[in-house]
C-alpha cells in the first residue's frame, strides 16, 4: 500500500476522545503500526509531562517514539528521554509577555520542573459550551503538575520558558487577542490553541518546524508522513506532512487545508484512515 513511515498525531480532540482516553481500536492499530516499523509522534500543545502516559500506553517508549510538546518548542525521544530539539523564549521576552498580560482578564500559566505556576488557584473558571471548566485543575492535571501561586509571574519567571499559556473566556479572547499579541506579533509566535487558550512561544515555533528539524536528519521524507489534527495549531503539520488529515470534529479552517477529513475522535477516525495507508494493519 502507501509507504507511510511516520504517524503524527495531535492528542486532545484527535488521538483521545472526550473522556481523554485512547480507544482500544485506535490503540491496537497504532501498536501494530510500530510492529511494522512505523514511527509514532505525539505533537501537542501539552507539556512533555502531559504526553508521557499516552506514549507508554501506545508502547512508544519501547519504539523510540517522539514527543513534540509545547506546540513544537521541544522534542523528546520518549524511550531515551533525549531532548532532540528545544527552543525557548528569552527570559526578557517571557517576562515582557507576562507583564503585558496583567492588563487583560486572562489566567496566565507557566511551568518549571514539577510545578505549574498561576496567580490564583481559586480564580479558575472558564465557561465553554454551557459548561464551567476549572481550567487550572484541567491544565495542571493534564500536565501532571503540582500547583503553586505567584502573585507576580513576570518577576518570578527569571528563566527561559518554552510556552506561556493564557486562558480566558472565548468571547473575551476573540475580542482582545490582537491587543494581547500586538507588542509581540513580530518577535514571538502567538496563537489560539483552543477557543479558551491563547499561547506564546518563541518566534517561528510550530509543530511543522519541530518535525522538519528532527525528522529530516533522521532520513524521513515528508511524503512518508501522515498527520492528524483538529485545531488551529495543527495547521502547520497538516500542511507539512505528505498526507494531512483533519478529524470530523476539527475546526473548519483545518478541514479546508487538509488532504482528507476522517471520522471524529469519538469514532476512531485515526484507525479508520490508517487502515487504508498501512500494510497489515486492518480494523
Amino acid at each position: 500500500m502507501n509507504n507511510i513511515k511516520v504517524i503524527i498525531m495531535d492528542v486532545d480532540g484527535t488521538l483521545t476522545n472526550s473522556k481523554k482516553l485512547i480507544t482500544e481500536k485506535t490503540k491496537e492499530i497504532l501498536i501494530k503500526a510500530q510492529e511494522n516499523g512505523v514511527k509514532l509522534i505525539l505533537a501537542s500543545g501539552r507539556p512533555t509531562s502531559g504526553l508521557m502516559d499516552f506514549a507508554k500506553e501506545l508502547k512508544m517508549n519501547k519504539n523510540h517514539g517522539l514527543l513534540v510538546s509545547f506546540n513544537g518548542a521541544k522534542v523528546v525521544d520518549c524511550e531515551t528521554n533525549e531532548v532532540l530539539f528545544n527552543e525557548t523564549m528569552s527570559i526578557e521576552e517571557g517576562q515582557a509577555v507576562l507583564e503585558h498580560m496583567k492588563k487583560f482578564d486572562v489566567k496566565p500559566m507557566i511551568d518549571k520542573g514539577d510545578y505549574m505556576y498561576v496567580n490564583d488557584v481559586f480564580n479558575n473558571e472558564i465557561h465553554y459550551k454551557d459548561t464551567i471548566i476549572n481550567i487550572i485543575k484541567y491544565e495542571s492535571r493534564g500536565g501532571k503538575f503540582k500547583l503553586c501561586e505567584k502573585e507576580d509571574l513576570a518577576a518570578f519567571a527569571n528563566y527561559p520558558l518554552n510556552k506561556i499559556l493564557t486562558a480566558g473566556e472565548p468571547d473575551y479572547l476573540t475580542a482582545h487577542h490582537k491587543e494581547m499579541m500586538e507588542p509581540f506579533k513580530d518577535t514571538l509566535s502567538c496563537m489560539f490553541t483552543a477557543a479558551f487558550y491563547f499561547e506564546f512561544t518563541a518566534s517561528g515555533i510550530d509543530k511543522a518546524k519541530a518535525l522538519d528539524t528532527v525528522l529530516i536528519p533522521m532520513g524521513y521524507k515528508k511524503e512518508e508522513m501522515i498527520a492528524f489534527g483538529d485545531g488551529h495549531n495543527d495547521a502547520s503539520m497538516i500542511k507539512y506532512a505528505g498526507v494531512g488529515v483533519a478529524m470530523a470534529n476539527a475546526v473548519d479552517d483545518l478541514k479546508a487545508i487538509a488532504d482528507e477529513v476522517t471520522l471524529s475522535n469519538e469514532e476512531d477516525g485515526i484507525a479508520h484512515t490508517l487502515s487504508k495507508y498501512i500494510d497489515n494493519v486492518v480494523i
